[in-house]
Formats: C-alpha cells, structure tokens, sequence
C-alpha cells in the first residue's frame, strides 16, 4: 500500500508544478452531486482494505478506496453498523465518496451526521503531503475539527486516503408506524415528538401519510407504539421503505423536474412553492421536485432560516449549493489557498471560484 500513495505523491506533485486539474473519484455513484466534474480523473479505489477494527472500541479504521458494501458487510458481522446510514447511491459507492460527500440517511436524527462520526483520517493535500489528523478512538479529539473540514468538502481540499470511523450496536427492536396527516399536522408531530423521550429514529412525510420508525429496546418500542398509535408496517415492508427512502429508489425521486434539498430549522413552517415534496429529519430536511427558478427557492430557503441545495437535474455550471455570506466565502478561500494552493484538486465542484 505505500508504493500506492507514493505513487499517489509524485502524481499530485507533477500536476500541481503544471497546475492541470484532478478529478478525485472513487466509484462515481455521487457523480451527479455538485457542480460538473471536471479534470483528469484520480481514481482512488486501488486504495481499499478495512486497515483495523475492533468491536469492543467500536472503531474502524478503513482506506478510502474500499467498497461501502465490503464495510457494510464486516460491521453486519460483528451486530454493528455506520448508525448514520450513508446512501450508496450505486453499487461503485466507497468509503472515500461517502466521507467526501457527506451524506447521511433516515437516522440523522436520531445519532447525529456522518461527520459526527469521523474521528480521524490521513490525506493527501494539493501539494503532495500525507496529512494524518484526529485519531483512532472515541477520546482522541486532537485535529478532529480537521477530520471534519475534509467531511463534505467533496474532494476540494485533500484527497481522502484513511479514515477512522465511530460506529454503533445495531439496534434490538424496531417498529414503523403510518399516520394519515396534511403537511401542516405532520409537522406539528414531528416536533412535539422530538421534544418527549421517544425513541425515534427516523420520521417522514409525502402524500398525506407520515411514517415514523422507532428503534431501541423492546419494551421502550412497544410503549412508543401504544403511545402515537397508527398503522404498524411489516418489518420487511418497513425496512425496504426505509432503504429505498435512503437510496432514493422511490418514485418521487425519479421525476424530470430538479431536486431541491431544504436544510432548515425542524420548527419552520411549510415551504409553500409549487411542486412535489418529500419531508424527512423531523422537518430539518426536506425535498421538494419543482421547476421553480432557483432564485426563488433559495430566497425561500433563506426566508425559512435555511438554505437550499441543487441536488439532482437543473443546471449544474451554475451554483448548486447556497452561496454563502462574503465572510464565510473568503474563509473557503483561505481553506482552499492552505491545502490546495494550485487548486488542483476537484476544482469548481463546490463553487466555481474554488
């Protein structure tokens, strides 16, 4: 593996004295997030392996290369998992593309993000150094701030190399229940149940029917049931909704018209634009499919106390994720100066000055 990442050294060095562009990829299932790609492609999965694991410390430590499935498989062994539930969007999905993305599934909520989750990592910068921050245990939060700098960065600032990462027992018991409710009901619920001891582990709305899982021991599950009520779903029908929700494989996210994806503050009230919309995190997340002019689903955003993201479709050589305020952008700049000063690395895949 070391005469990989030298090999990976000299490469960036010889690109970065020519300043010719480097697309980082690994399997390429999240090409379609962000701006276009652009650049001689950097493929990473010839780096792949789960580097140590331990089940008692519930640490893995895996290179970025290795198959999000291959990872998925040796935690299922032990009854543990990545609680955060990354969607693979592909069956080419790595670990490097899952931490460079970001994303996080229906348990959000519930356990917090993919980046609370990253404890330590080594990358390689734009100039062709090996950096290793963070660490291996839960304890270790020396560069952690780091780790996470590179977590949804999309490849902008380092090419992702090893990463150590948090993980969780699978949960005991688990049940999903269905509500019939309008928008405005199922965010009334939503909040009132995230503010009583429930164990809650993913909720979501469309089409007038609410679904909210609940996952722990048995009897809180059982006692949460009784409590909200509504349709129970089979286990197997409720686990393949909920995959396909994180995989995005239902019919709502096959449409021709652009996915939006609304970060916004649980207690907003409805988004209140034309289109079909899919409502998830307790109200913190939401997608809506419209053809509405981007100006106006950001100022809406905006207005909500969020921001708003071109997630699939629409035009991706303009600005796909929310510009943020001059401070902020002048602080990305100085990120990308100090760990891509040729600016090599997956260049305008965030904003296009970058």
């Amino acid at each position: 593996m070391s005469d990989i990442i030298e090999a990976w050294r000299e490469r960036v060095r010889q690109v970065a004295d020519a300043r010719t562009p480097l697309r980082v990829r690994g399997g390429g299932s999240k090409d379609f997030y962000g701006r276009e790609p652009a650049g001689e492609v950097f493929d990473t999965r010839e780096c792949a392996g789960i580097v140590a694991y331990e089940p008692t410390e519930l640490v893995v430590t895996v290179r970025a290369g290795t198959p999000l499935a291959e990872l998925d498989a040796a935690l299922a062994e032990k009854g543990q998992w990545l609680a955060f539930e990354p969607p693979h969007f592909g069956d080419g999905a790595t670990v490097g593309g899952m931490v460079a993305t970001g994303l996080s599934g229906p348990r959000r909520m519930a356990v917090g993000s993919l980046r609370d989750f990253v404890l330590g990592m080594k990358v390689l910068d734009g100039r062709g150094d090996v950096l290793s921050v963070g660490g291996q245990v839960m304890k270790n939060v020396a560069g952690y701030d780091v780790s996470r700098l590179m977590t949804g960065a999309l490849g902008t600032l380092g090419v992702i190399v090893e990463v150590s990462l948090k993980v969780l027992p699978r949960p005991v018991a688990e049940a999903t229940l269905a509500l019939e409710c309008d928008e405005a009901a199922a965010l009334a619920k939503m909040n009132e149940w995230g503010a009583e001891p429930l164990p809650v582990s993913a909720t979501a709305w469309h089409d007038g029917v609410l679904r909210v899982r609940l996952s722990g021991a048995r009897a809180a599950v059982d006692a949460a049931r009784q409590r909200l009520g509504g349709e129970a779903l089979d286990g197997a029908a409720a686990d393949a909704y909920w995959e396909a929700l994180r995989e995005q494989r239902d019919d709502f996210f096959g449409g021709d018209a652009p996915l939006w994806r609304f970060a916004l503050p649980t207690t907003a009230a409805a988004l209140a634009l034309d289109g079909a919309q899919y409502v998830e995190w307790g109200g913190g997340q939401r997608w809506l499919r419209s053809d509405a002019a981007p100006e106006t689903v950001r100022e809406r955003a905006t207005a909500l106390g969020g921001h708003a993201t071109l997630f699939r479709g629409g035009d991706r050589a303009g600005e796909v994720f929310q510009r943020p305020s001059a401070p902020l952008m002048q602080m990305h700049r100085r990120l990308k100066a100090a760990f891509d000063p040729a600016g090599i690395l997956n260049p305008g895949r965030m904003y296009a000055e970058l």
